[in-house]
């Protein structure tokens, strides 16, 4: 079995209203910083997995985000996973 550690990236999907975001761009453009806009507020997950190979392991990570870590009606996500050797 081989080791990994996988991160899962979760955001608001497009068209979901982010009120923290929004609430965070309200706060920079009070603040003076207009330029930044557009902005979103995400969650990440870092965690291990133990799988055979690299595809079995992103399934495993990919089957739990899907089943728990991120609600897949209003949020996508995104996996990057590494091999610790």
């Amino acid at each position: 079995m081989n080791k990994y550690s996988a991160e899962v990236r979760i955001v608001l999907r497009n068209g979901i209203l982010d009120a923290q975001g929004k609430a965070i761009e309200n706060s920079l453009r009070s603040l003076e910083f207009s330029q930044l806009t557009n902005v979103k507020v995400g969650k990440i997950i870092s965690l291990q997995v133990e799988a055979a190979d690299d595809e079995s392991a992103k399934k495993i990570v990919d089957n739990a985000s899907k089943e728990l870590l991120a609600n897949t009606i209003i949020e996508d996500y995104f996996i990057t996973l590494n091999k610790i050797e």
